[in-house]
């Protein structure tokens, strides 16, 4: 058993550098790369499909599921950080980095509040992979920059893999062994985008 962990496509907001809204949809050039993650995986083996509740993961993993005709699970602690009242501002008016280890947003999450949640989710997958059985199918989980940045940053043997990447492509795929320690085989590979590039924007 492996595990897929999949960014969303690009959205508008990505594109413009804006701190995203739960609502933000995938832009046309993000449902396209969506599809283009779908052919990816279409020739896999895949038992389940989690996803964020956010708009821009469930179009992602909605896309997977059509060719695949795995049901997507939908996961609320999937979802990104919470950055509360600065969503929908632009990075460049902002007077802080939102990525600052000590920056806290008004109405958000702390970064250890957010780490805790992150930490929830893996032993969600702890969980499953515990309770799967031997022939079980590849398990994908779309998802978002940080919350993958916490996931294989804190949590995932990264020796056979460069280094960790500071932004994760949008649909990119890190696929990690369902087996201590944890390896990770691929990281952060976008090679099945048709201009071999991801997002155009910031981590959320």
């Amino acid at each position: 058993m492996q595990i897929y962990l999949v960014r969303h496509g690009e959205t508008a907001s990505n594109a413009a550098r804006v701190v995203q809204t739960p609502e933000t949809p995938l832009s046309e050039r993000g449902v396209a790369q969506a599809e283009q993650l779908s052919a990816r995986l279409a020739g896999e083996h895949i038992g389940a499909i989690l996803s964020s509740t956010l708009c821009r993961a469930t179009m992602t993993a909605e896309r997977v599921s059509s060719v695949t005709g795995i049901p997507v699970t939908l996961r609320a602690d999937l979802q990104e950080r919470n950055y509360g009242d600065i969503r929908g501002t632009a990075y460049d008016d902002l007077a802080v980095s939102i990525l600052d280890p000590d920056y806290e947003p008004p109405g958000g999450e702390t970064w250890r509040e957010f780490h805790q949640r992150v930490d929830g989710v893996w032993q969600h997958l702890m969980r499953r992979v515990s309770e799967a059985p031997p022939e079980s199918g590849a398990l994908i989980v779309v998802t978002h920059g940080l919350v993958l940045h916490s996931l294989v940053s804190r949590h995932l043997d990264l020796s056979r893999v460069s280094v960790l990447p500071m932004g994760f492509e949008n649909t990119s795929v890190t696929v990690f062994e369902a087996e201590p320690p944890w390896t990770v085989t691929t990281l952060n590979c976008a090679r099945h985008l048709e201009d071999g590039e991801g997002g155009a924007g910031g981590v959320v």
